[in-house]
């Protein structure tokens, strides 16, 4: 990656740039002398570009139709001498607006010639078509409302460089309109999330982000400290054992949608904070919450884009269409290994061998094959898919399967080989899930950092009866990718975390 401690937007070279600079802020105490506000305040909006489209698209070549007002930033400057055409730029899009001296007067004409390209103006005009049949707006009277000090990149390159346009979002908004629909999307996803859970019965809740445990997830913490109180806190890394709480006071069909913080590694489907939705139904099980995922997430693909298909980075999936499998019958399928079918761990670690599958040595029957479907299976799913029956050495939270307690009532929902959702049959025995817990611990000593801690808490509100229930986590962000073709997480949110530049 090229060095980026000279991160800066424009194309030209910084000796040029800090003339255009120098040229802008002269400009900006000349409007000041003439007694002009370079920063203006308040004006009245009437139409947005696409307003002025919607409602004057029929008009004839060159009739002026209507009043008129819209604030927007301008993108381009043609033309000279008594009358010039820009591009103002707005929340909905472009529009053509339309400078001319007989209609502005000398002295305000002079005024728009200081005019550069980002200033953020406010117009008031009537509609036409020129003759080239562009729909324009004559402007009949304007305000400067903030004066651009810092030129725009050159519009034909525009903003390429991705780690530019990640840690300065506010240009990379500017000068490239399609990111403004991505992000368009990010709110519809996240509406549709809400009016399904919301139409289902579901109550949005809001559970601490500071804890003294960091739990229900294998993560590692960001770890902080509340200097009142004298104790290191951590930001959650899963919303799970508070939700489920609030199950077992009464609470039967709960979300929360938020940032939850995990302390790892960065690339283009991880990032340190991230969206997720925690979805828990009272008297359900897993079966019930993958029926959900599955409706959940067609849903929101046709709320989107109005249609479950989706062309995924040259490849089309169908979201509408998700089938079921186990994760040993996926291996099975892979590999030949049927790693159930073990009665020792020996055993399991000889057929992992022979795939030249790594584990390590802590890992279980389960815990290899999970090793063994990560290596060999996971990124082969391409199709949705929910795998179930995850070992419950790996799944600390989940109920054990009645008729095999070596597995669990679980899920995982993959796309694009990548897991999306996440949910299980509700571990509710309280004795169970205190060993449970105790075997994390054991894990933690033998190296694993991120095995689940004790939360003795969570324990005695399972004393009090959870009913059977049913959990889900989904993660937004990852949605979201699918649904607007975005090859990387840091595309989707508008402020990713990035590695502090040097000297800054």
């Amino acid at each position: 990656m090229a060095d980026k401690k000279q991160a800066v937007e424009q194309t030209a070279p910084v000796e040029d740039l800090n003339e255009m600079m120098k040229v802008r802020r002269d400009k900006l105490e000349t409007y000041r002398s003439m007694g002009i506000a370079p920063f203006g305040h308040r004006y009245e909006v009437t139409y947005h570009a696409q307003d002025v489209r919607d409602e004057f698209s029929g008009v004839e070549d060159e009739e002026e139709h209507g009043n008129v007002r819209l604030a927007g930033r301008l993108m381009a400057i043609r033309g000279h001498g008594k009358a010039s055409f820009a591009t103002l730029n707005d929340r909905s899009g472009s529009i053509q607006v339309y400078f001319k001296l007989d209609v502005l007067g000398e002295e305000k004409y002079a005024q728009f010639r200081m005019l550069d390209i980002g200033d953020i103006i406010g117009i008031q005009g009537c509609v036409f078509k020129t003759r080239r049949g562009e729909l324009t707006v004559k402007i009949q009277d304007f305000e400067l409302l903030s004066k651009s000090l810092r030129p725009l990149p050159e519009k034909f390159h525009g903003l390429k460089d991705v780690e530019i346009r990640y840690r300065q979002r506010y240009l990379d908004l500017i000068v490239n309109p399609e990111v403004r629909k991505t992000f368009e999307a990010r709110n519809k996803t996240i509406k549709a999330i809400r009016r399904y859970l919301d139409a289902h019965d579901f109550m949005e809740v809001a559970t601490p982000v500071l804890s003294t445990i960091a739990g229900g997830a294998a993560a590692r913490p960001f770890v902080t400290h509340h200097n009142a109180l004298d104790v290191d806190l951590y930001l959650r890394i899963a919303t799970e054992l508070n939700l489920k709480r609030l199950v077992v006071g009464g609470f039967e069909r709960v979300y929360e949608m938020g940032r939850v913080f995990r302390n790892e590694g960065m690339d283009v489907r991880h990032n340190p904070e991230f969206t997720s939705v925690e979805i828990y139904q009272a008297y359900g099980d897993y079966t019930d919450l993958m029926d959900l995922t599955e409706e959940l997430v067609r849903d929101a693909a046709q709320q989107v884009l109005g249609t479950t298909v989706i062309n995924y980075q040259g490849t089309e999936i169908d979201l509408g269409k998700a089938k079921r499998i186990s994760m040993n019958d996926a291996v099975k399928e892979a590999t030949g290994k049927d790693f159930l079918s073990c009665q020792t761990v020996e055993e399991a670690r000889a057929m992992a061998d022979e795939l030249q599958i790594p584990y390590e040595q802590r890992h279980g029957i389960g815990g290899i094959l999970n090793a063994a479907f990560e290596a060999k299976v996971e990124e082969t799913l391409i199709q949705p898919v929910f795998i179930t029956g995850h070992p419950t050495e790996i799944s600390p939270l989940a109920k054990r399967n009645p008729e095999d307690p070596r597995i669990t009532d679980r899920f995982e929902f993959f796309v694009y080989g990548r897991e999306l959702a996440n949910g299980f049959t509700e571990l509710n025995d309280p004795i169970d899930q205190e060993g449970r817990f105790l075997d994390q611990l054991e894990q933690r000593e033998a190296g694993d950092e991120e095995a689940h801690v004790m939360d003795k808490d969570f324990i005695t509100a399972l004393e009090y009866g959870l009913p059977p229930t049913g959990g889900l986590g989904i993660g937004v962000d990852r949605l979201i990718m699918f649904l607007t073709d975005s090859p990387s997480i840091r595309d989707v949110l508008l402020f990713p975390t990035m590695k502090p530049i040097e000297n800054q």
